[in-house]
């Protein structure tokens, strides 16, 4: 037997480095890498519904669990998803490229689903989040009538010599998706090809016409705040005659208020007091012999 034909060992970390740098040659720009930090492979809301959608049918459910090692100690040394395609590399006794096809979301389905789904989502971050109502999320995870694909509507493809169709390079990077998305939501809906900005409805839905009830009406404003609206939620056209009155009330008060601080300005002489004036012709002479004559 000869030893030296045998290969050297070679360590989990030097062949996802080195998967890595093929990658990024092979591309011509940084390898996107699933790395999974916990136990679990997901953590959020779309990421878990994603597998957890998947792992529904039998079909899926029998072959994904192959991935689950693979996914979990990095051999999908990259992973990016583009509108309608998944494309990978997943390291193993060579470097495999997988690429995974779904079908759009139909213009009628997503159609319907914004119908359903109308008045009832308030924000982006609740959506992202995967923060919403039991109805809403009824419809979004519909096993047929849903967001998520349907079997039909994947198709996979991997470089591998793996005859089977859901091979385990596949199932990794079905998982990797996953992950994905828990990072980065907004990414399922670039796969399904539309726009979730969609989903989300204004304060005034214009479907049903109600009022969004976290939206405060002007009497409640002026109660909070202590101000008074003038006329700031009625038509323009009433804004215009009102803002000219207010313009002039404004004025008056300008007016009496400076009429008021020129009365305090005035200050009040102070009366000196005023001498007995002695009459004119007489003299201090003559007042001293009318004195001693009397005396």
């Amino acid at each position: 037997m000869y030893y030296d034909a045998w290969t050297p060992y070679v360590s989990v970390a030097q062949k996802l480095s080195q998967a890595k740098a093929f990658v990024k040659k092979k591309l011509g720009k940084k390898a996107n890498p699933i790395e999974i930090g916990g136990r679990q492979i997901t953590n959020t809301f779309w990421g878990t519904a994603w597998c957890d959608h998947l792992e529904t049918y039998s079909d899926f459910s029998n072959r994904m669990p192959r991935g689950q090692r693979y996914v979990r100690n990095g051999s999908v040394v990259h992973l990016e998803i583009a509108p309608g395609v998944i494309n990978s590399y997943v390291a193993g006794s060579e470097i495999y490229k997988i690429v995974i096809k779904i079908d759009p979301l139909k213009p009628a389905h997503w159609k319907e689903i914004k119908k359903k789904c109308s008045g009832e989502i308030g924000s982006v971050v609740e959506l992202l989040q995967g923060k919403l109502s039991k109805h809403v999320l009824s419809i979004v995870t519909n096993k047929k009538e849903g967001l998520f694909p349907l079997p039909k509507e994947i198709y996979f493809d991997c470089s591998c010599p793996d005859w089977a169709d859901m091979c385990k390079h596949i199932a990794a990077t079905l998982y990797g998706v996953g992950a994905l998305l828990d990072k980065s939501p907004e990414l399922f809906f670039k796969l399904r090809c539309v726009d979730h900005l969609e989903l989300i409805d204004s304060s005034v839905s214009i479907a049903t016409g109600r009022k969004d009830p976290e939206t405060l009406e002007e009497e409640h404003l002026e109660e909070i705040f202590g101000v008074e609206l003038a006329g700031s939620l009625e038509p323009t056209v009433k804004n215009s005659t009102k803002t000219n009155d207010t313009k002039k009330t404004v004025k008056k008060k300008s007016v009496a208020k400076k009429k008021s601080t020129v009365k305090k300005k005035t200050t009040v002489k102070k009366k000196t007091p005023v001498r007995k004036k002695s009459p004119k012709n007489e003299s201090p002479i003559k007042k001293h012999r009318a004195i001693s004559k009397k005396r």
